[in-house]
């Protein structure tokens, strides 16, 4: 039914509600999905205490199954091979309280995708905090553990530590990671900046997908007008998390120490005539085809604007030499610590 003449703050009232209803929704769904995960949480922690001392065969755990079906018809979930799981997912999160608190956070199978991928606790810990800090479809946590967003996000080259403040660093540095993969795009071996971007543009949104986070497109070849001349952006998106502008400037060459100067032109020019009131102040990405790891460190050096310099592929395996570098344990776990 519709009503003629409706008060004019109507709309507003209509938009609260709705939003009111999804926030709901979403707590419920929250709550079910703690509930759920507690359950197969519980149930293996019961079969590992059962099997403990035993010689516990396929052959019981079949039987359970079986009867638990039979008990709870219409319900899935307690299939054999799901009742395993179970007892694996108790057993590899049981002796980390914190670990164990943040598997309640996102869903089934979204744990069983990192419990299956991934061996190395602080491997799981990253993917299991941004799965929940990006709400992360199963899909895009598959795409990102191929992409090994771990480690080329703990390899991130940047000056965050002095050009941002301690509330945005950590942030900063896991949204802005060392290298991208566009294994999406069909370019030869040789191709122009121009190519590139009009590939990638084409391909939005597996492009942000590849970039990871919170990133909204704002536009490409985004035009700023200084003193009556006219720079262009070659890709400007938006971090909804960091809230601020991204500025990404494409090189298909190796990175040269003056792409850094141009960098802070453009910032300097979105911070004064872009930026909204509110927004933090915006970042940069030079994104080059290579990348000298120490020119990159004396080009930052004295940058006082934000800036991260990466290399992007279009096949996903990360360099062995690369791999070597990663931060050390306790350095990886105050960066997740910090970037929540």
């Amino acid at each position: 039914m519709t009503i003629s003449n409706l008060p004019e703050d109507y709309g507003s009232l209509l938009l609260e509600v709705k939003e009111r209803i999804r926030a709901g929704q979403y707590q419920a769904l929250r709550a079910v999905n703690k509930e759920l995960i507690g359950l197969y949480w519980d149930i293996g922690q019961l079969i590992v205490e059962r099997q403990a001392g035993d010689t516990w065969g396929k052959s019981i755990v079949q039987q359970l199954s079986g009867d638990l079906q039979e008990e709870f018809p219409g319900i899935g979930g307690f299939s054999a091979s799901n009742l395993w799981r179970m007892k694996s997912f108790f057993e590899a999160y049981a002796g980390s309280e914190k670990l164990a608190q943040l598997v309640r956070e996102i869903g089934w199978g979204h744990n069983l995708v990192i419990l299956q991928r991934c061996s190395d606790p602080l491997e799981r810990e990253f993917y299991l905090r941004m799965s929940r800090k990006f709400g992360w479809s199963r899909s895009v946590l598959i795409h990102q553990i191929e992409n090994q967003s771990y480690e080329k996000t703990l390899l991130g080259q940047t000056n965050f530590d002095r050009a941002l403040t301690p509330e945005l660093r950590a942030q900063a540095k896991l949204a802005v990671r060392d290298e991208y993969t566009f294994n999406f795009l069909e370019l030869g071996e040789e191709h122009s900046e121009r190519e590139l971007e009009r590939a990638l543009i084409g391909r939005v949104e597996d492009f942000l997908r590849a970039m990871g986070g919170l990133f909204a497109f704002v536009g490409s070849q985004f035009r700023l007008e200084v003193e009556e001349r006219e720079y262009f952006i070659d890709l400007l998106l938006f971090h909804r998390r960091l809230r601020c502008l991204v500025a990404v400037e494409l090189k298909i060459g190796e990175f040269q120490p003056e792409f850094v100067g141009k960098m802070q032109f453009y910032l300097a020019a979105l911070d004064r005539q872009v930026r909204e009131e509110g927004e933090n102040p915006s970042i940069g990405i030079i994104l080059c085809k290579e990348k000298s790891r120490t020119i990159v460190e004396y080009a930052l050096q004295s940058s006082a604007s934000p800036i991260g310099v990466a290399t992007y592929r279009t096949v996903r395996e990360l360099p062995r030499e690369l791999r070597d570098q990663l931060p050390g344990p306790e350095e990886i776990a105050r960066l997740l610590e910090d970037g929540e």
